[in-house]
């Protein structure tokens, strides 16, 4: 094979291959810039689960008095 063949083949390769991994690149960007949005997407109410609770969610049916005068406090409601 002569010299300018084998340039123009080599060329031609490194082009396909160059061509292959941008696409490869571009789809991956995409891909992830998707799954960012979706995962960063705002919840709607009912469609999310939330995590954990309360270890004892009873404690706070009645507040104690310190709770609440504390409340009296932050309302300006002080005897």
């Amino acid at each position: 094979m002569d010299e300018g063949t084998t340039k123009n083949i080599a060329y031609i390769i490194s082009a396909i291959i160059f061509i292959l991994m941008a696409r490869f690149v571009l789809r991956k960007g995409l891909e992830n810039r998707s799954r960012v949005l979706r995962d960063n997407a705002p919840k709607i109410a009912g469609e999310d689960e939330l995590d954990g609770g309360a270890k004892n969610p009873h404690q706070f049916d009645e507040p104690d008095d310190e709770a609440l005068d504390e409340m009296a406090k932050l309302l300006g409601e002080e005897e």
